[in-house]
């Protein structure tokens, strides 16, 4: 099937899933690291407080706040 006729079932709202190969799907520039880091006790209690504020996880802020200063600053 050639991508335009994909695009085209996606576009219509048509399953799909079926003509893709996800054994080798990966997410580009998503690829994951863990990595430990030590935060004071008052900054941990802070991004509880936002989190439950925002009904996500605490990782969630930290991710987002930290993406948010990559794009400034690379930018």
């Amino acid at each position: 099937m050639k991508a335009e006729e994909l695009e085209k079932k996606f576009d219509a709202g048509e399953e799909i899933t079926g003509q893709l190969d996800l054994s080798k799907a990966r997410r580009s520039k998503k690829e994951q690291k863990r990595v430990n880091v030590d935060f004071p006790l008052w900054m941990i209690h802070s991004l509880d407080k936002e989190a439950k504020r925002l009904g996500v996880p605490r990782q969630s802020i930290i991710k987002l706040w930290l993406a948010e200063r990559l794009e400034k600053t690379l930018s």
